[in-house]
C-alpha cells in the first residue's frame, strides 16, 4: 500500500548503512522498530550537539561521528577559563588565602627593586645640583714627620686652567667648649677649622642661618657653625635682635654669626667650627698650613685636573698627596646600602616560593574533594586533556590573581615610602613585568602536577567516591 500523502517514512535498519553517517535532519519515530544489535543511543554534547552512539557496531552519528568514531570535543579557550575559575568561585575563601602567599611574594619583589631605583635617581638629582666637579686634597696621613702642605696651596690650585675656585681649611687642633665652665671633653667630636672666605663656592655649601666669614669678620673672633656642630652645642638658630650666642674656643670666646645647612658632600665640615684664617693665626696658634684643598673644575677636564693635582701641591713627593671625589664617595655608600636589596630580593622569592607551594597545595585538595565532579565530567565525555586544561588554568588563574594583587600593593607601597622620602617615584617596568610572569609561571608550576593527578582519575573509582 503506497504511503499516505505527508506520512514520515519509518527509517529501517537496512536503510542506513553503517558506513554512512546519518544527516542530523534525518527524523527517527519513536514507533520504529530497531534491532537490538543496532540499537542506538543518544547522549547530549558538551556543545549542546546530538552525538549518537552505539554498541559495537556504530551505526552513525550525527555532527560529531562519521563511519562509527566519535570525533573528540576541543574546548575554545574562553571555555577552558570558564572552567577554570569554577572552583575559585565555589571555594573563595580558600582561594583568596592562597591567593596572599602570591601577593606577597609579588609586592615584596616590586618593592625591593622599586624603593632603591627611586632612592639611586634621588641620588642621581642630588649630586646634579650639588655638582659632581668637586675634587678634595689632603696629605697622606700617617707620615712622619707628618706632611705639610704649602700655606698658599688654594692660590697654587687656582691657577691650574680648568679649575673654577679653590679654597681651604686646616685644623687648629683648639680645644672647644659650650663655655669656659662646662668639660671640653663634652664637644668630642667637633673639629675648629681655620678657613679661607671662599669655603661654601667650593664645597656647595649654603648658610641657614646668619652669614658666612668675609672679609670684614674673618680677622675678629667670630665663627660659623656646620649643622651637625651646632646641634651638639645647642645652638639651632640664631635670636634676632639679642646677644648672639658664643663658644668657648682656644682658652678665650668667639662669637657665633652663622650655621650652616647641610652639606653632604662635605661631612666633615658639618661637624666643624668654623674660624676665620686671620683670627686662627692670631687667637688659635695657627701655623698657616691647610690641611684639607677643596676646588672645582670643569667635569670635561676633571680626571686632567686630578692627575696634576698632587705635583702642584707637593712638587718634590707627589705620592705623599691624595686626591679623591666626594661624589664618588657618596655614591658608593649609596652602593653599599644597595647590597641589602640583594637579601631581600631572596626573601621576596621565598615568599613567592611558600606561596606557590599554598597554591599547589590547594589545588591537590581541590582535585581530592571534587573527584565527584571530574568522574562525571569524564563519564560525559571529557578527555583526561580537559580535565588537565581545566585544574592547570585554576592553578594559573589563582596565581595571577594574587599577582595582580601583589603588583598593586607592591607599587602603592614604593610610590608611598618614595612620597615620605622626597624622593622621586621610580618603579621599574622590568619589575612589574617580572613579578607578573613570576606569578603565572608559579601557578603553572604549582598546577602540573595536581591537573595530572585529576586527569589519571579512573571515571568509575572517581563517581564512587564518597
Amino acid at each position: 500500500m503506497p504511503p499516505q500523502q505527508g506520512a514520515k517514512r519509518m527509517l529501517r535498519p537496512t536503510d542506513v548503512p553503517a558506513s554512512r553517517e546519518v544527516p542530523a535532519s534525518a527524523e527517527v519515530p519513536a514507533s520504529a522498530e530497531v534491532p537490538a544489535s543496532t540499537r542506538v543511543a543518544s547522549t547530549r554534547g558538551v556543545a549542546n550537539r546530538d552525538v549518537l552512539v552505539a554498541g559495537p557496531g556504530v551505526v552513525g552519528a550525527s555532527r560529531g561521528a562519521v563511519g562509527g568514531v566519535v570525533r573528540p570535543v576541543r574546548l575554545s579557550g574562553v571555555d577552558v577559563v570558564r572552567l577554570g575559575v569554577v572552583g575559585i568561585r565555589t571555594r573563595r575563601v580558600r582561594a583568596v588565602l592562597s591567593a596572599v602567599g602570591i601577593s606577597i611574594g609579588i609586592a615584596t619583589l616590586i618593592i625591593v627593586m622599586g624603593i632603591p631605583a627611586s632612592s639611586q635617581q634621588a641620588l642621581t638629582e642630588r649630586l646634579a645640583a650639588l655638582g659632581t666637579d668637586i675634587l678634595r686634597a689632603e696629605p697622606m696621613p700617617g707620615q712622619d714627620p707628618p706632611v705639610l702642605l704649602p700655606e698658599a696651596a688654594d692660590r697654587m690650585v687656582a691657577r691650574i686652567g680648568p679649575v673654577t675656585v679653590a679654597s681651604a681649611v686646616a685644623n687648629t687642633h683648639a680645644l672647644l667648649g659650650r663655655s669656659e665652665r662646662v668639660d671640653p671633653g663634652d664637644a668630642v667630636g667637633i673639629t675648629v677649622l681655620a678657613t679661607r672666605p671662599g669655603l661654601l663656592a667650593a664645597v656647595g655649601g649654603a648658610v641657614q642661618e646668619g652669614r658666612f666669614l668675609g672679609p670684614a669678620t674673618e680677622a675678629f673672633p667670630t665663627v660659623v657653625l656646620g649643622h651637625v656642630a651646632a646641634g651638639r652645642l645647642g645652638i639651632d638658630r640664631l635670636p634676632r635682635g639679642q646677644e648672639p650666642p658664643q663658644v668657648f674656643v682656644g682658652g678665650r670666646y668667639f662669637t657665633v654669626i652663622g650655621i650652616l645647612g647641610p652639606m653632604p658632600l662635605a661631612p666633615e665640615i658639618e661637624r666643624s667650627v668654623l674660624v676665620g684664617w686671620t683670627a686662627a693665626r692670631d687667637h688659635l696658634r695657627f701655623d698657616g698650613h691647610p690641611t684639607v684643598v677643596y676646588l672645582r673644575a670643569r667635569e670635561d677636564a676633571l680626571e686632567d685636573v686630578r692627575a696634576v693635582l698632587p705635583a702642584t701641591l707637593n712638587p718634590r713627593v707627589p705620592g705623599l698627596v691624595q686626591v679623591s671625589r666626594p661624589a664618588d664617595a657618596l655614591a658608593a655608600k649609596q652602593a653599599a646600602e644597595s647590597t641589602f636589596s640583594a637579601l631581600f630580593l631572596g626573601l621576596a622569592g621565598v615568599a613567592l616560593l611558600v606561596g606557590g607551594i599554598g597554591v599547589a597545595n590547594t589545588m591537590v585538595v581541590s582535585v581530592l574533594e571534587r573527584r565527584r565532579e571530574i568522574g562525571l565530567r569524564r563519564a560525559l565525555g571529557a578527555t583526561r586533556g580537559h580535565i588537565r586544561a581545566q585544574f592547570l588554568t585554576e592553578s594559573v588563574v589563582l596565581s595571577a590573581l594574587g599577582g595582580a594583587l601583589g603588583t598593586v600593593l607592591g607599587v602603592s607601597a614604593t610610590l608611598g615610602y618614595a612620597a615620605y622620602q622626597g624622593w622621586p617615584p621610580v618603579v621599574p617596568p622590568v619589575a612589574v613585568a617580572g613579578g607578573i610572569a613570576g606569578a603565572v609561571l608559579t601557578g603553572v608550576v604549582a598546577g602540573v602536577y595536581p591537573s595530572i593527578r585529576a586527569s589519571r582519575l579512573p571515571p568509575t573509582d572517581a563517581l564512587a567516591a564518597s
